[in-house]
């Protein structure tokens, strides 16, 4: 009897032993052998998975900001979405070029920021302002990691109401300018081991509006850019992702609206589009650009992210 006794006390022993270290184990995940390793052992049933490991991004810098270290160029900065993103990116310890055909709003989104900024004016449908535009953000900084394609251009018409001069300016701002600095910020990304393309495309580049034929093209064609360029460039640790926005409060909507026949029902009308009863705000399109120029989004590309209250639901 005194013998099954003592065993059964051995028994509990070595049950209350093995629960402390399980308890351990839960609140210390850095005492951990490998082998109880959810990521390893995740990580063990995956081809390749060794390299993952070596190479997986560090997600949180040492002074806690997500996109610490990183160098971005953001076109038409001087307003509306450009300005939220660039804001946005130096709050979170990047470096930004401003760039926009108007010096002055760059200069004063500058002064907003402070010595992370960088102005530099230009144009994105001229291909000479682009070269020059990336030349002198390196030389700036001493590199690059991000681009953000956000400048664009809105001109209302149809098929047949559209000229042709309407037609080539939208897609020269709109796509050409897209590609061609696209193009020319590649060299620099692969120079440091990678880069996040983001490119402001629209809910328009997924759906279509009446009275929008070279706007929702151009838009289409950047939508559909991105998926593209995401699959040549995959291998290089270069993504390249869309952000469609609905309908957001910029200068350029203000314009619209003010000088529709009827304003107040030209808002209206135009809010009832979007199931979440308001229009974007800048800073709704600036906080998924973070996410796409950070390491959080290491494995996110060739991805477009509908950011509309809605409107391409419906």
């Amino acid at each position: 009897m005194l013998k099954y006794f003592i065993l059964i006390i051995v028994v509990l022993a070595i049950l209350v032993f093995v629960r402390l270290i399980l308890l351990r184990l839960r609140m210390d995940p850095k005492s951990r052998p490998a082998w109880v390793d959810p990521q390893v052992i995740m990580g063990s049933h995956h081809q390749g998975s060794s390299a993952y490991e070596t190479s997986s991004p560090r997600r949180n810098p040492a002074n806690g900001k997500r996109l610490s270290g990183k160098i971005a160029i953001v076109t038409g900065a001087g307003s509306g979405i450009g300005r939220a993103c660039a804001i946005a990116f130096v709050r979170e310890g990047a470096r930004v070029a401003l760039v926009g055909r108007r010096r002055i709003p760059l200069e004063e989104v500058a002064r907003e920021i402070g010595s992370a900024a960088f102005v530099c004016p230009g144009d994105v449908s001229d291909k000479n302002d682009i070269e020059r535009i990336v030349r002198e953000t390196v030389a700036h900084f001493g590199g690059l990691n991000v681009l953000v394609n956000n400048a664009g251009k809105l001109v209302a018409g149809t098929a047949e109401s559209h000229t042709e001069e309407e037609w080539d300016a939208t897609q020269n701002t709109n796509v050409r300018g897209v590609w061609l600095l696209s193009k020319a910020v590649l060299p620099h990304m692969r120079k440091s081991g990678g880069g996040s393309i983001i490119n402001i495309s629209s809910v328009l580049g997924l759906v279509g509006a009446k009275n929008r034929v070279a706007y929702a093209a151009s838009k289409g064609a950047v939508t559909l850019m991105s998926k593209a360029m995401a699959l040549d460039h995959a291998p290089e640790n270069i993504r390249v992702n869309a952000i469609c926005p609905g309908i957001v409060e910029t200068e350029l909507v203000s314009q619209f609206i003010t000088n529709a026949p009827d304003p107040e029902a030209a808002r209206k009308h135009r809010v009832a589009l979007h199931p979440m009863g308001r229009f974007g705000k800048p800073e709704d399109i600036a906080y998924c650009a973070v996410y796409l120029a950070s390491d959080e989004c290491a494995w996110v590309t060739g991805a477009a992210f509908p950011v509309d209250g809605g409107y391409s639901a419906v």
